[in-house]
């Protein structure tokens, strides 16, 4: 073969090479190209789906009324979890943070105050939602000024067998006997001192770590323990006292056997007692310098005369406040729900009526010097306004704060300025009339011995007090002379007979 034969095979041969080598290269730069279009679009899809995602959950956790979680969330819980499980999630959410939180500064119309100490706003949570203290600080970032935790029991303790919580949605109630289900003091101790900073810029004035606000400890029982002992509350005192603002003691819960029995006058007065000497014995706390104030919890179906007697060994004891109330063991005609008929203590709006007659009618039996919080019922800003025409000084949520989501303090307290405005008046005004109107006038009697002047002014009093209640007598005396001559008396009636018969 020629060199040129030879030359041209090659450079054949060389072509040949190279669209053998190029053929499969068109289709492996489409592959790649479409591999990379594809990870552009599933990008673009990541993209969109967090940043959609970041939106919403930015106009849900800045929301204060937070009102994706009233009408989209908590409705998808209810549906999806029963009622303990949902609790449980709730209180894990705030735990760690993951809830909405309250961006509002309260309106000065709100400012409350109670033992002469000023209060942010007057709305707090009710014992029984955070029973173990794991969310304290996620419930004051929600806007409430007091925070109650508990019921906490000295031992730790199951509480009742579930199922043991109800919800009655077209009442916008619950049922529970949930029977003090708690991990005991012990861990509570540890949940509280974990709050606690090493180190303090300013030393705190409440055990709330935040001004304005109140952390209460609500004590109860072990179900084990002796109906009639009070040993469990005093120990209760001193294990909380140095941890806390306010101990509530709980002989409310319709849940543990015996325990309403404290409640009756000679149990209580043993109670009340013990419980004010633990506290009086208490060193001052060394985080707040001062002792812890004492408030009794009680039920919303106690008769009159129970109450009564309740405000007297109230005022003896020298306890600070009265909460009122709790559950009621009764059952309105008007519940809808199925559930209505189980076993346990009602929340909701159902309750209102009974805690309003109680609160107002304890009012009416305990000085202006003895605060009382209302609860019960209260899931709006006139609800919470009706408690203060009725003398309470601040007010708790349980129920609607379960129905409605994170956003229910924010709510409550924007509907409660709306309406204090309409009335031209802030809280306090409210609840300052309102006592002064409810509550007996003081008796100078009852006040301690003075020397001196002040014992020349003390017997003034005491004799003005004396005078008025002759001259009331008198009154009286002649409103009952006169019934007796314009009535007829007849006569049969023969000269030194009993003349009051006549009077009926």
């Amino acid at each position: 073969m020629s060199l040129l034969h030879r030359g041209s095979a090659r450079l054949l041969a060389r072509r040949a090479l190279t669209n053998r080598l190029l053929t499969p290269a068109t289709p492996t730069r489409s592959a790649s190209t479409s591999a990379r279009a594809g990870s552009t679009a599933r990008t673009l899809v990541y993209a969109t789906v967090f940043t959609v995602s970041a939106g919403l959950f930015g106009i849900y956790y800045f929301d204060s009324r937070s009102a994706i979680h009233r009408y989209v969330l908590n409705p998808t819980l209810r549906a999806l979890c029963d009622a303990e499980t949902g609790h449980k999630l709730a209180v894990k959410a705030l735990k760690y943070g993951l809830t909405a939180r309250d961006q509002v500064e309260d309106d000065a119309v709100l400012h409350s105050e109670i033992w002469g100490q000023p209060v942010n706003n007057p709305l707090g949570i009710a014992a029984g939602f955070d029973k173990d203290g794991e969310a304290v600080d996620g419930l004051f970032n929600l806007g409430f000024s007091w925070v109650e935790i508990g019921s906490v029991t000295p031992k730790p303790q199951a509480g009742n067998p579930k199922p043991r919580v109800f919800r009655l949605e077209e009442d916008n109630a619950i049922i529970n006997r949930y029977g003090f289900p708690s991990q005991g003091a012990s861990f509570v101790v540890s949940r509280l001192k974990e709050r606690i900073p090493h180190w303090f810029a300013v030393e705190p004035e409440r055990a709330s770590l935040r001004p304005g606000d109140l952390l209460a400890v609500n004590l109860g029982k072990n179900k084990e323990s002796p109906a009639d002992s009070i040993d469990d509350f005093l120990t209760g005192v001193k294990t909380f006292g140095p941890l806390s603002d306010v101990l509530v003691i709980n002989v409310s819960s319709p849940n543990t056997p015996g325990l309403r029995g404290l409640q009756n006058k000679d149990h209580l007065e043993k109670l009340l007692a013990g419980v004010t000497k633990a506290r009086d014995e208490l060193p001052p706390s060394a985080l707040t310098s001062s002792r812890p104030k004492l408030v009794l919890k009680l039920a919303p179906d106690l008769d009159e005369d129970q109450l009564i007697d309740i405000a007297d060994v109230v005022q003896r004891a020298k306890f600070d406040g009265v909460i009122i109330s709790n559950t009621t063991i009764q059952r309105p005609k008007h519940l809808m729900n199925a559930n209505k008929q189980e076993v346990g203590g009602l929340s909701g709006p159902p309750v209102k009526p009974y805690s309003l007659k109680a609160l107002k009618t304890l009012r009416q039996h305990l000085p202006a010097s003895i605060p009382l919080i209302g609860c019960g019922g209260i899931a709006t800003g006139s609800d919470a306004l009706e408690f203060a025409k009725a003398g309470a000084s601040l007010v708790q949520v349980y129920t609607s704060f379960a129905y409605d989501g994170v956003g229910t303090a924010r709510r409550i307290k924007d509907e409660l300025v709306e309406e204090l405005k309409k009335e031209g008046k802030t809280w306090t005004q409210v609840v300052d009339a309102a006592v002064k109107e409810l509550s007996p006038a003081p008796s100078p009697i009852a006040e301690p011995v003075k020397k001196g002047e002040e014992a020349v002014s003390q017997l003034v009093k005491e004799a003005e007090y004396l005078r008025s209640l002759l001259e009331e007598a008198g009154k009286h005396e002649e409103k009952v002379a006169a019934l007796v001559e314009k009535r007829p008396i007849p006569e049969a009636i023969e000269e030194g007979e009993v003349q009051a018969s006549v009077i009926t």
